[in-house]
C-alpha cells in the first residue's frame, strides 16, 4: 500500500512526510527515490518546504484536537498535496469523524481505500481479513479553508 501511495501521489522531486508507525512507508519512499522527513506526529510543522504527501496513523497523539492537527497538515502541504490517514478497521463512524475534522481544517475528501491482507481468489468464497482503512484527503488548489471552505 505504501508503494502505491508514494508512486501514485508524488513525483520524484516531491517531499513526503512520514508520521506513520513502522518502516513500510519509509521503505516505499526509498524504493521510489523520493525525499522524506520522518517525524513524530506531535512535531507537526516540518520546516519551510511544503510536502506533497503526509502519511499519518490515527489517532494522533500530542495535538490539541484533530482539527488543529489537520490545520497544521494543510499549512505544510503544497496545493493539490494529500494527507493520508491510516485508520484501524472496525469503527464505522471513525472515517466520518476524521473527514469532518479535515473538512473543518480546509482539506477535502479524495478517496477511501479498504486494505486487505490477501487478494480474493477466483472461484473461492472467503472473507478477507481487512486490516486498515486508508483515507486520502487533499488540499485543493482553489479551496480557502475553514469551516465554510
Amino acid at each position: 500500500m505504501g508503494v502505491r501511495l508514494v508512486h501514485n501521489l508524488t513525483h520524484p522531486s516531491d517531499l513526503v512526510v512520514d508520521l506513520a508507525v513502522g518502516p513500510q512507508l519509509a521503505r516505499a519512499v526509498i524504493a521510489a527515490h523520493r525525499r522524506s522527513h520522518l517525524h513524530a506526529p506531535r512535531q507537526v510543522g516540518w520546516g519551510r518546504e511544503a510536502a506533497t504527501l503526509i502519511v499519518t496513523g490515527w489517532p494522533v497523539d500530542g495535538t490539541a484536537s484533530p482539527v488543529e492537527f489537520f490545520l497544521r497538515c494543510r499549512a505544510s502541504l503544497v496545493p493539490g498535496g494529500c494527507v493520508v490517514v491510516l485508520l484501524p478497521h472496525g469503527d464505522v463512524v471513525l472515517p466520518v469523524d476524521v473527514v469532518i475534522a479535515a473538512r473543518r481544517a480546509g482539506l477535502a475528501y479524495l478517496q477511501h481505500i479498504v486494505a486487505a491482507d490477501r487478494p480474493p481468489r477466483r472461484g473461492q468464497r472467503a472473507q478477507l481479513d481487512i486490516h486498515t482503512d486508508v483515507l486520502i484527503l487533499t488540499r485543493s488548489a482553489t479551496q480557502t479553508g475553514g469551516a465554510d471552505g
